[in-house]
This record gives structure tokens, sequence and C-alpha cells, in this order.
């Protein structure tokens, strides 16, 4: 039985990426890290394909593209801790150079995802979930306290 997210580029990518994560931190960092930076960097590595699946049971889009955000947000946070176990001579520079490239190949179809559900200026389109942009789909966009705070219809002047 195959779900709905084994189709997507982004998931399949971040799912392969958290397995050589996991691989890598326990097969070759110092045993000194198991607690700390390969700890830190295996739950970053799993939370973006978590965080990818979990987007998609949800039902409105609003609630996917948070997912899809905070998967987002764990891809760069792997990226970090990729960088720093190679800062710390954990990892060969082509090696780290290898890894980089996959984290950027998750990001790019994730980005993607992320548009799908964003439209003009940053505005989260709200409809049925996996239907994009819907003929009179309300738009909302969110403060830096996160507040929704209604947008009109007619134009805004550029300020």
């Amino acid at each position: 039985m195959s779900l709905p997210h084994h189709k997507l580029v982004a998931w399949q990518r971040a799912d392969d990426l958290f397995i050589e994560i996991h691989q890598l931190t326990h097969k070759v960092f110092p045993r000194e890290e198991r607690y700390e930076l390969s700890a830190q960097l295996r739950r970053a590595g799993y939370s973006v394909p978590a965080n990818i699946v979990e987007g998609f049971a949800r039902q409105f889009a609003k609630e996917r593209f948070h997912f899809l955000s905070v998967a987002s947000a764990s891809l760069a946070e792997a990226g970090y801790g990729l960088h720093a176990a190679h800062r710390l001579g954990y990892l060969l520079p082509a090696r780290y150079d290898e890894l980089e490239q996959k984290v950027r190949q998750v990001a790019a179809p994730l980005n993607g995802l992320m548009n799908r559900y964003r439209g003009k200026d940053g505005l989260v389109v709200e409809g049925i979930a996996g239907t994009g942009s819907l003929p009179g789909a309300s738009l909302s966009r969110r403060s830096a306290v996160g507040a929704k705070a209604e947008v009109p219809r007619a134009a805004k002047p550029r300020v």
C-alpha cells in the first residue's frame, strides 16, 4: 500500500537523507557526540520527512504549508549540523560536499511544494487541501507575531 506522501520527490529525498544521516552519526561521529551533535543532527534529519508526512495528512492548505515550513527549517538545521560536523573534523571535505548537495536536492522540491500553497507576496492560499489556489479562496498574511491580518482584495500600494 502506497501512502500519498510516498509519491512526493521531496519526501523521498528527505527520507533518504535521514537514513544517511542516521547511519553516518552512528558510524562516523565520535562516541562523545552521541548525546550532543549526533542526536541533534538525527532529530533534525528525522523532522524533515516527518513534517512533510504530517503536512500532507492535514486537510487545510494553511496547515499543510505550516508543516512544510517546519520541514524546511529542520532541513536548514540539519544542513548546519553537517557544516558543524565538517568544521569539527568528523566529515572529510568530499563527504561534506556530497551531503550538502543532498540537502540542496531536498530543498528544491520542498520549496516547490511550499510555493504551491503560497500566493503572491507570501500570502498563504486557503482552500481544499491539495487543490492549490481556488477561485474565491481567501488570502491571509501572518504578522511577525503570528496573528492573522486580512488582506483586502484590491491591490495594495507597494511601500
